[in-house]
């Protein structure tokens, strides 16, 4: 095959696959994890102000580095010729008698600069760096933080689609158990065999308004968590998705002690490591407001020029013409350029918002673990009961199932059947709440111990 048939036939199948309708993403829960990580904007955000702080890192490096200030600007002098030197003579002459007299204007350039670079600061471009890396990893932290709640946003909205779907299947199975009732009882109400009375029928109608009431609600809890796993995993409202889990199940209980659950989160949550950073952070700041009552040492070169074109200029060395002079010079200098009052209330002012932040950490020191033991105590407790209830939805299907059979047999009332649907659809209902509740107290911990997964 040429080059060129090759090509034809590649653009061919390119423009087929093209053509051919996309089909809806099946994920599983780590996959949609996967692609919320990479869609979500709250992170993109975050990461660039995690950029923004790195920037400042290099702002503050750069002061270490030359630096050139510079006054250029053109204006107006007035005009003269001649003067009480002449020819470069070092005696004068006999003066101008109209030296008071103006005889016109001339324009005047003038340009004045200094680049110089610090030698020594005091530990202010040190200091200042230090305090602008501990802000890069305060953002770094937000960065993290941000990525553990999407990621638990992610399971919230997986779990919660898949225990709504697992319930209104239910639910509408049991509309269509009790609309068989409901239409067995009518149909002997109308033959008038005495089989069913009126009550009966009554009975179920009520049931089956109530139940109508729950599918409602499961199928509108469906559609808003599958839209919103769209939204969180980038594919879009009118984007199609679904996943991969048939069923809702209970996750593994975690085979960890809560005492090292605690201790992790100690070490590992990004609040914890923020903390960290903030009071590197403040510490550098609260040394480089004390340096700043300090002054520059510096080394550089300054300069002026002036010139006029309308003025004679003068050649004695000794006689300074402001409007026609040029120079330059190395320097070695001291710059200092501080409020001593002000100066000393903003280290205090930083001062203070490290003490904050010191409280501020042992608050988390103390509220951390307490977090981590509710959020263990929840999935303890959430785990026991969904396994109760799962034998309770059992024995509840029986007793359904057992009141339909002798309902038909003639040997049990109405009433009594829609007692039994009634019991039945809330164990089971509550056995798959009470399982999404477990399943989200599992991911409330692994986000508490900053765990990304």
């Amino acid at each position: 095959m040429t080059l060129n048939a090759l090509t034809r036939t590649l653009l061919a199948a390119g423009m087929l696959l093209t053509a051919l309708p996309g089909r809806a993403d099946t994920v599983n829960l780590q996959q949609a994890v996967e692609m919320s990580l990479a869609a979500d904007p709250r992170i993109k955000e975050r990461e660039q102000v995690v950029e923004a702080a790195r920037a400042m890192v290099k702002e503050v490096q750069g002061n270490a580095g030359w630096r050139l200030s510079a006054n250029a600007f053109i204006g107006l002098a007035p005009k003269v010729e001649g003067g009480f030197y002449q020819n470069g003579a070092y005696s004068g002459v006999t003066p101008r008698s109209d030296g008071d007299t103006l005889h016109g204007v001339s324009d005047w350039t003038h340009l004045d600069f200094a680049l110089v670079k610090p030698l020594f600061t005091f530990g202010k471009i040190e200091h200042y760096g230090d305090a602008a890396q501990g802000n890069v990893d305060v953002k770094q932290g937000e960065v993290r933080q941000a990525r553990t709640a999407t990621v638990y946003d992610t399971k919230r909205a997986y779990y919660g689609y898949l225990t709504a779907r697992d319930t209104r299947v239910f639910l509408e199975d049991m509309q269509t158990r009790l609309n068989d009732a409901i239409g067995s009882v009518e149909r002997n109400l109308k033959a008038e065999s005495g089989e069913s009375r009126q009550s009966d029928l009554y009975a179920l109608q009520t049931a089956r308004g109530l139940l109508a009431k729950y599918v409602n609600q499961a199928r509108a809890i469906e559609k808003i968590s599958l839209d919103g796993l769209k939204v969180l995993t980038g594919v879009g409202l009118k984007g199609e998705l679904s996943v991969a889990d048939e069923h809702i199940a209970p996750l593994p209980f975690p085979q960890v002690d809560l005492d090292e659950l605690q201790a992790k989160a100690l070490q590992e949550r990004p609040e914890m490591q923020e903390l960290e950073a903030g009071l590197r952070a403040r510490r550098a700041l609260v040394a480089a407001k004390k340096a700043d009552r300090m002054p520059d040492v510096y080394a550089g070169v300054v300069g002026q020029l002036n010139y006029a074109s309308q003025r004679d200029r003068l050649d004695n060395p000794y006689v300074y013409d402001p409007f026609n002079n040029a120079g330059l010079t190395p320097v070695v200098g001291v710059k200092w350029d501080t409020v001593f009052g002000a100066s000393q209330a903003r280290v205090d002012q930083a001062q203070a918002e490290l003490e904050a932040l010191n409280h501020k950490k042992a608050f988390a020191v103390a509220g951390i673990p307490f977090e981590v033991g509710e959020a263990y105590a929840n999935a303890q407790a959430n785990y026991n009961a969904q396994r109760e209830l799962g034998d309770g939805a059992t024995a509840a299907r029986r007793w359904m199932v057992a009141s339909l059979a002798d309902f038909s047999a003639g040997l049990q009332s109405a009433d009594k059947v829609a007692e039994a649907i009634k019991n039945y659809v809330l164990v089971q209902t509550e056995y798959l709440r009470t399982m999404n509740d477990y399943n989200m107290n599992v991911a409330q911990l692994a986000r508490l111990t900053g765990q990304l997964k």
